[in-house]
């Protein structure tokens, strides 16, 4: 009888320490008080969430051709029949020049058109774009032995 009701005392006794010292403790921190907060002009505030500036049209349009340009010489390089690649080739480097212009931003354009730099961006986008433009060309059909509808 004497070890129930020891049990019970310590069985008692853990519990009312446990919920004393979970009843003490506190999740959240103490307030503090801090400073008030200093006025700032809303153009000062900076904003994460903001929309990057597109370029002009007319900044782009100049980089729609000199891309073109470069990238009809870059292919004529190695090219044994000028004339007839410098052809083939334009169309496709025109489809990429004006796919990546699409979501040119300023920046960028001017990267490349003064300082004749090629960011990153560009260079995926670039990877992309031809990608776009080389899978538009129709598949050649292949040949067909009986003639079925």
């Amino acid at each position: 009888m004497k070890i129930t009701k020891l049990r019970f005392r310590v069985f008692f006794y853990t519990m009312a320490l446990t919920l004393f010292l979970t009843a003490c403790s506190d999740v959240n921190p103490k307030e503090t008080t801090l400073a008030p907060p200093t006025a700032v002009d809303s153009a000062q505030k900076m904003s994460f969430d903001h929309r990057h500036n597109k370029a002009r049209d007319m900044d782009k349009h100049p980089f729609e051709h000199k891309f073109a340009q470069q990238c009809i010489a870059r292919e004529l390089e190695n090219s044994i029949n000028k004339e007839i690649d410098r052809a083939r080739f334009k169309e496709p480097c025109l489809c990429i020049a004006t796919y990546l212009m699409k979501k040119l931003t300023a920046k960028e354009a001017q990267k490349f058109l003064r300082e004749q730099k090629h960011t990153q961006s560009l260079r995926i986008r670039y990877e992309n774009a031809a990608y776009h433009c080389l899978q538009k060309k129709q598949a050649p059909q292949p040949p067909t032995i009986f003639k079925t509808r």
